[in-house]
């Protein structure tokens, strides 16, 4: 399925069907602890402009995104961005979201980027071995971290450090 897919840069005109995307993620109650959707331009600003990338599938159109967060505002971090990655719930399992994160990965290189972090839900198992199968490796579980629905939940952070940024 996955070698179906074409990936591309996002673009603005992607923003509806991203947001359905994300919104249906938010659904599930276990890939985020926003309980509302941004406005384009609060997403846009809380996304770094690239890479942000789109899965599309032949017949189905646009079918998974990916894309980088500022961790920090403080300059000694900007090597430093968190992950995301939202696929619809009919092609997840299928190697879209790893089609996805293989070419985030050397295009944020390319952006100067050392270290990318993804914080996940320890009940979001897909997601954990995907980002596992990456290269990002598991630093710990951040216990009760925050709340979401009044329910305290804890997250695992992972990261995945450049091989080839932030090495000299």
């Amino acid at each position: 399925m996955a070698n179906e897919i074409a990936i591309r840069l996002m673009i603005p005109e992607d923003w509806e069907t991203v947001l359905s995307i994300y919104l249906e993620g938010l659904a599930t109650g276990d890939a985020t602890f926003e309980t509302e959707a941004p406005s384009w331009e609060q997403w846009d600003e809380s996304h770094l402009g690239v890479p942000r990338l789109v899965a599309v599938a032949p017949s189905e159109g646009l079918v998974a995104w990916a894309a980088l967060a500022r961790v920090s505002s403080r300059a000694v971090y900007g090597g430093v961005a968190e992950v995301s990655v939202y696929v619809v719930d009919t092609f997840r399992g299928k190697g879209v979201g790893k089609a996805l994160l293989k070419q985030l990965i050397p295009q944020s290189e390319q952006k100067g980027l050392w270290t990318l972090q993804a914080s996940i839900f320890p009940e979001n198992i897909a997601s954990l071995a995907l980002h596992k199968i990456c290269g990002f490796r598991e630093i710990g579980t951040r216990q009760r971290i925050a709340r979401i629905h009044g329910i305290w939940r804890d997250t695992v952070l992972l990261e995945r450090r450049s091989g080839i940024v932030g090495n000299e």
